[in-house]
């Protein structure tokens, strides 16, 4: 069985491609962190953050995503930059997962660092 955040990262995946996202990249690493999801919406480079929750007793799953998460990501995104020499817009999303009883209820924040 597969952990309850590859589960929600293959659900974010499913939604962004219905959206009409062209995904680039999962789980792309370096020595600072992870960026869950990298994909091309129309002309903007969009690095996703996943968060999936089966309840709400720590909060929802967004408010996880905290000052220092967003350092990393934003340290992380620069690499990803500088190695796929990718020149266009750039903004920071996140998916927002709650899963419940085999339903599931995703929330999509774009540009949520702004």
């Amino acid at each position: 069985m597969k952990p309850l955040g590859s589960k929600g990262e293959d659900l974010a995946v499913k939604f962004l491609e219905k959206k009409g996202y062209k995904i680039l990249s999962r789980n792309f690493r370096t020595p600072v962190g992870e960026i869950d999801v990298i994909a091309e919406d129309r002309n903007t480079l969009v690095f996703v953050e996943v968060k999936t929750r089966t309840d709400d007793s720590f909060g929802h799953p967004f408010e996880a995503v905290t000052f220092r998460k967003k350092d990393k990501l934003r340290k992380v995104a620069l690499s990803y930059l500088k190695s796929s020499r990718k020149e266009m817009p750039s903004r920071f999303d996140v998916l927002s997962i709650e899963m419940r009883g085999g339903e599931s209820r995703i929330e999509h924040i774009e540009d949520a660092f702004e």
